[in-house]
Order: C-alpha cells, then sequence, then structure tokens
C-alpha cells in the first residue's frame, strides 16, 4: 500500500466518507444532531470574534472612559451570549457523539465478522487471512474513533473558519500566513502517525505472540505444567525478552517522533514570528488600526490554537483511517473468499455420494494429503475410515462435508458434482461429532441446542437428543440444570470432564438430524462400556436411514460398518468388511492384530 503522504491525503477524504456512510447507516439522527451541534458551534465563534472586534473599536474610540465602556456593553452581551449557546451546542454534541460511537463500532464488528463467519475453511486456516482479521479488530474500534475525531476536525475546521474569516476582513494578508503556520505540524503529524501504522504492521504478530505466552501463564490449560513442570518461568523468560524487543521498537519510535516534532516546531515559530512580523509593520506604517490590530491578534492566537486543535485531530484522524482501511481490506478479501451462495438443490435425504478419483494438497504443503481416493455411501450405511495418523481421514471427512473442495477429481451427490450444489443446503445434511468439537461458553441447554440453532427449541426434541447420547446423567448433576453455565471462567459457572462433553456433543450431533452424520473419533474421552453403548446408539442410527461415516483408531468399534476403507499417507490401499479385510492379511489385519495384542 502506497504510504506517501500525497497518497493518504487523497485516501483520507474518501475513507472518512465511507466512516461517515457507516455512521449514517448505525444512527442517522445522532449523526445529523452532531454536525448540526459543530456547525453552530462554528458560527458562535465566528459572530463571538466580531462582536470582540466591535468591543475593541469602541473601548479604543475617542471620549470619556464611562461612555466608551458603556458604548462596549451591548457588543458584550454579544459576546457572552455567543459564548454560552457554544456551551450548549458543545454539550448537544458530547451527548450524540457518545450516544453514535458505540453504536458504530458494533456495526462495524459486525459487518466484519458476518463476511468472517462466510469465508472457506481454507481461508480461516490461512495464516495471512489471520494477520488481516486481526488488524480488522483494531479496525472496527478505529471506526468508532473516527466518529469523535472526524467530529474533533469539524469543530477544529469551523473555528479556524471563523478566525481565519474575521483575519481576512481584517486584512487578506494574514490568512496566508496563519495557514503556513499551520503546514510543519501537518507534515510532522502524518509522518509520525505513518511511522507508527508501519511499525504496528512489522510487529503484528510479535505482538500476538506475547498475547499467547500471557495467557499461557495463566489459562487453566496450562496450569497443571505450569506448576509441575516449572514451566511458568521458561514462558516468562520467553515473554520477556520478546516485550525487551518491543520496548526498544517503542524507544526507536519515541526518538523519531521526538526529531521530528523539533523540527516542525522550528517551522511552525518562524511562520509565526513572520506573521506577528506583518502585523507589527500594517500597525507602524498606519495600514490597520490599534483596535483591528488588538483584533488580529486576538483572532491570530485564537486561530493559532485551532490550528494545533485540528492538526492535532487530523493526526488522530488519519492514524486511525490507517486501521479503518485494514477492516476495509479484510472485507474485501473476506468477500472474495467467501464461500459460494446458491447453486442446485441437495435432496433431503441423499441416495448416494461417490468420491471419484478426488485428490487434495494443502496450500502450504507439497505432498497431496488425499491421492486419487474413491469410495461410495448409500443411504443407511455405515462406512468406517481407518488408517494410522496423517493417513487422510480427516481430510477426507472435510472434504465430504463440504468444507473443503478437491484439488482435482468429483465429490457427487446423487449424481451431482458437489461444486454445483448450494454449499448452504449441503451443510445443512451434514451432522458432526468429533474428539475437537467446540465447547461453547454458553448454558447446557445452548450447547445442544447450537447444534440446529434454526429448530424450535422445544424440550421433546432434547430429550430426545439427550436419552440418545446417554446424556441424562450429565444435565441432572448441574447445579441449575439446562441453565447451567458451561463456563468455569464466568461467574456460576462450571467445568465438564471430558466424557460428559462428549455425551453432550453426542446430544448436539442427534439433535441436528441430518441425513449424514460424520463421526470422528467420537468416543475418545469415553470409558470402555460408554463407548460399546455409544457405539450401538450410532448402529441404530443407520437402521433408520442415517448415512454413518465412522472414523476412529479402535479397529474393533467398526465391525459393525458396512464397508471399511483403509487409508495409508492418502492412498486409499484396501476396502471390505470387517471379516474380508481380516482374512486379506493386508494392512489392516497388521493394525488390528497390534490392538489385539495390547489386550492378550
Amino acid at each position: 500500500m502506497d504510504m506517501s503522504f500525497l497518497a493518504m491525503a487523497r485516501r483520507l477524504p474518501r475513507t472518512a466518507l465511507r466512516a461517515f456512510t457507516l455512521a449514517w447507516a448505525a444512527d442517522r439522527r445522532a449523526l445529523l444532531s452532531v454536525l448540526a451541534a459543530e456547525t453552530g458551534q462554528g458560527a458562535a465563534r465566528a459572530f463571538g470574534l466580531l462582536a470582540t472586534n466591535l468591543v475593541l473599536v469602541e473601548l479604543f474610540a475617542a471620549g470619556p472612559t464611562p461612555d466608551r465602556v458603556r458604548s462596549a456593553l451591548p457588543s458584550l452581551a454579544w459576546v457572552a451570549a455567543a459564548g454560552a449557546l457554544g456551551a450548549v451546542l458543545a454539550a448537544w454534541s458530547t451527548a450524540a457523539t457518545g450516544a453514535l460511537e458505540p453504536k458504530v463500532e458494533r456495526l462495524a464488528t459486525v459487518r466484519y465478522l458476518r463476511r468472517a463467519a462466510r469465508v472457506e475453511l481454507e481461508a480461516v486456516e490461512d495464516s495471512e487471512f489471520h494477520r488481516l482479521l486481526d488488524s480488522a479488530q483494531y479496525g472496527a474500534e478505529a471506526a468508532r474513533r473516527m466518529v469523535g475525531y472526524s467530529v474533533g476536525v469539524l469543530n477544529a475546521l469551523l473555528a479556524l473558519v471563523a478566525a481565519g474569516g474575521v483575519l481576512a476582513v481584517l486584512h487578506p494578508l494574514l490568512l496566508p500566513l496563519l495557514l503556513l503556520i499551520a503546514l510543519p505540524r501537518g507534515w510532522a503529524s502524518v509522518r509520525t502517525a505513518r511511522r507508527r501504522y508501519q511499525s504496528f504492521l512489522a510487529w503484528l504478530e510479535h505482538a500476538r505472540a506475547r498475547r499467547v505466552l500471557a495467557e499461557l501463564i495463566t489459562s487453566r490449560e496450562a496450569a497443571q505444567e505450569v506448576r509441575v513442570h516449572g514451566a511458568g518461568g521458561f514462558v516468562l523468560d520467553h515473554f520477556e525478552r520478546m516485550a525487551a524487543r518491543a520496548e526498544a521498537e517503542q524507544t526507536r519510535l519515541a526518538r523519531a517522533e521526538a526529531v521530528t516534532d523539533v523540527t516542525a516546531s522550528a517551522l511552525a515559530g518562524v511562520a509565526a514570528g513572520a506573521t506577528y512580523l506583518a502585523l507589527g509593520l500594517l500597525l507602524v506604517s498606519g495600514g490597520m488600526p490599534l483596535a483591528v490590530a488588538g483584533t488580529a491578534v486576538l483572532a491570530i492566537r485564537t486561530g493559532t490554537a485551532d490550528l494545533g486543535s485540528l492538526v492535532m485531530q487530523v493526526n488522530l484522524l488519519y492514524e486511525q483511517a490507517l486501521f479503518f482501511q485494514d477492516l476495509e481490506r479484510v472485507s474485501e478479501e473476506a468477500e472474495r473468499r467467501a464461500i459460494p451462495v446458491g447453486g442446485a438443490a441437495v435432496a433431503e435425504r441423499p441416495q448416494l455420494v461417490r468420491f471419484e478419483q478426488v485428490c487434495f494438497a494443502y496450500p502450504d504443503r507439497k505432498a497431496p494429503a488425499l491421492h486419487q481416493v474413491s469410495l461410495t455411501l448409500r443411504q443407511g450405511e455405515i462406512i468406517a475410515l481407518v488408517g494410522e495418523n496423517g493417513s487422510g481421514k480427516t481430510t477426507l471427512a472435510k472434504l465430504l462435508a463440504g468444507l473443503y473442495r478437491p484439488t482435482s477429481g468429483r465429490i457427487l451427490w446423487d449424481g451431482v458434482d458437489a461444486a454445483e450444489l448450494d454449499r448452504e443446503q449441503l451443510f445443512d445434511r451434514v451432522a458432526l461429532v468429533s474428539q475437537d468439537f467446540h465447547r461453547w461458553p454458553f448454558t447446557a441447554r445452548v450447547n445442544v441446542a447450537i447444534g440446529r440453532p434454526g429448530a424450535p427449541d422445544g424440550d421433546d426434541r432434547l430429550e430426545r437428543a439427550v436419552r440418545h447420547a446417554d446424556a441424562h446423567a450429565v444435565v441432572d448433576e448441574l447445579p441449575s440444570g439446562w441453565s447451567t453455565l458451561l463456563a468455569r471462567q464466568f461467574a456460576g459457572g462450571v467445568q465438564l470432564s471430558g466424557g460428559q462433553w462428549q455425551r453432550l456433543g453426542l446430544a448436539r450431533a442427534h439433535y441436528r438430524a441430518a441425513p449424514l452424520l460424520i463421526c470422528d473419533e467420537p468416543t475418545a474421552a469415553l470409558d470402555p462400556r460408554a463407548e460399546i453403548e455409544t457405539f450401538e446408539r450410532i448402529r441404530r442410527l443407520a437402521d433408520d436411514g442415517q448415512s454413518i461415516v465412522l472414523i476412529t483408531h479402535r479397529l474393533a468399534s467398526v465391525r459393525h460398518a458396512d464397508r471399511i476403507y483403509v487409508l495409508s499417507r492418502g492412498h486409499l490401499v484396501e476396502e471390505g468388511t470387517h471379516p474380508e479385510l481380516l482374512a486379506a492379511g493386508g494392512h489392516f489385519a497388521e493394525l488390528y492384530g497390534m490392538q489385539a495384542d495390547q489386550y492378550r
């Protein structure tokens, strides 16, 4: 991205306009209130300066002092009225801005999260896309801050226009000299903001790593090893070294900013000196009356202060605009990598899913994860995917669920290529149970019902799901039953065991009631008795017409599968029933024998 002064000067108005559009969508009434209040303040300032000029004219006029003071009283009243009106309008603007800012941040956050939730899984697993997501979090906050800083810019700009207008009326030469004072500080502000932003981008990964290390020391998951293994000191040493490098970068930025500020202050001082010199020459030469000169001095001082405020607010706005552009970039990237909308309809209960010579390679790996895999899954069947770690079982399951697209080959649903299907409908036909299923920080009821968020929240459906997963005991033991919060980090929350969570995960999949169920190590945290009962329940689902894909390392558990597919290093090396594969004496029989030997 071009970070030059001219490039940013061109982009800033466009970015500010987009932020304005966002604010308009968030709360147009509050936005109009802010604009009206700020415009009114600018008019009040201009009127106050002109009224001040009238006061000075009366005070410096000929005649007795009491008469001059009495003549100035009406103008003084107008000065006071302008000040009071400005104060009321400032309060109105503050209230409206306070109402507008959180709405803008909420709207900006919701918009980018909605897009991020619809990207392909490959994008979620892409580290570069995660960098964009990290910067987008700052962008949503920047959208909020841009409202306040835009108000500040408008306030300072209107004040400057008021002071500049008065100076132009008093003498045309004073206005360009006043503007000349602002140039050095404007240059310094833009240079500093650009330097900070470039540093932020360069150190973004570093900052994320520091946060991860800090969370490790205090997290519940790492707490045991932090204490028993003494890992806390090791992690803390890493954190301190990384923090020291970050401090060195901040020191470098501070020194560079100091040099820039000194240079800008010197140039601004020269410009201010030239302005007052010109004013003095006008006064000495008789080109300006004393009363007008007094007003000019007041306008110059006011204008200089307004210029300083304007430069500061523009600097802050410019800095936030850089982060806001990151938010726009991640929205554009998410739109580009979004899951396609629309496509051919998917049958309510698909009869046949077939893989034809399917290959898949991860973007960051040379070797394919799957190579020319062909298999079939019919309605009401149980197929098992077995193999050693890294053989491609989970990758195949994700392809089946529509989370990945094949690098080559086809996945056909009732004869239609999955690439042509409506992905939303395809997802609707699939339920997932895995050993690392998500543990939502919600109530027990929500943790089951989230399997089908759009379904009616009926107790009958919940009861059927819990009964299928044999999770009654889990719910009954909770202090508030279904309403218990399953997040110990919050007040009133509880922590479930791995086996209890696995039962709720099975209940969630049953609650979803999808025609295709993918079970990836569904019993990893269960005891042997519960494991046998769970596999029996899964088998009964197939009797009801549900298609089951079972992924497990426990080969004795797949004996009821209609077909077993054996994977090795991404290749499909064997297929058949449990007895057929044992009789063949191949890879499956070897793995089965190794497991059986452990029980002898």
